[in-house]
């Protein structure tokens, strides 16, 4: 009888140099997803070269207390990450904007998402956040929102398109921390 291998989800919050460690794993989850169709601000064709540099501002980003990222790692696989944009205008210290949900397509279902998002939560109100908003693609994300306790404001038609270029509305969210 062979010996079964079995991995925990962890949720990490990573620093710039965790992001450098974790870039090819976080550029492979970004291409994975738009090559999957989802709206996340870049088109069919996306490469794992224009990924990594996506994820070399993010590290740049965390490094000025920009933004916080996370990662979901499985063993030595990266199954997903979100972001929180907690630099914000002077008149809006109290928010943060979350962006950047993403999880591989082979591991959805298993709460990755969920997990994710309420780390995220947590580390933006220690970060000082009372209030964070963030925008998905209607339709695709809406009831993990809502089952977290989001507060649905809106869907704005045709406001971006799909990987594929495919019109898409998107749905604006808000939760008090």
């Amino acid at each position: 009888m062979g010996a079964t291998l079995v991995f925990m989800i962890e949720i990490r919050q990573l620093d710039g140099n965790d992001v450098w460690a974790q870039m090819e794993g976080l550029a492979g989850v970004l291409v994975d997803c738009v090559e999957g169709g989802a709206s996340v601000n870049f088109m069919q064709g996306y490469s794992l070269d224009e990924a990594t540099l996506f994820f070399e501002s993010v590290a740049d980003a965390v490094d000025r207390g920009e933004r916080l990222a996370f990662a979901a790692i499985e063993g030595e696989e990266v199954l997903g990450t979100v972001q929180v944009i907690v630099k914000m205008p002077p008149n809006q210290p109290h928010r943060g904007e979350v962006t950047k949900l993403l999880v591989r397509r082979a591991a959805r279902g298993r709460g990755v998402a969920q997990r994710l998002m309420e780390e995220a939560e947590t580390a933006a109100r220690v970060a000082g956040k009372s209030v964070l908003t963030l925008d998905t693609a209607s339709d695709t994300a809406e009831r993990l929102y809502a089952r977290m306790g989001w507060n649905r404001v809106g869907a704005i038609p045709e406001f971006c398109l799909l990987p594929d270029g495919t019109p898409c509305a998107t749905t604006i969210f808000w939760k008090a921390i």
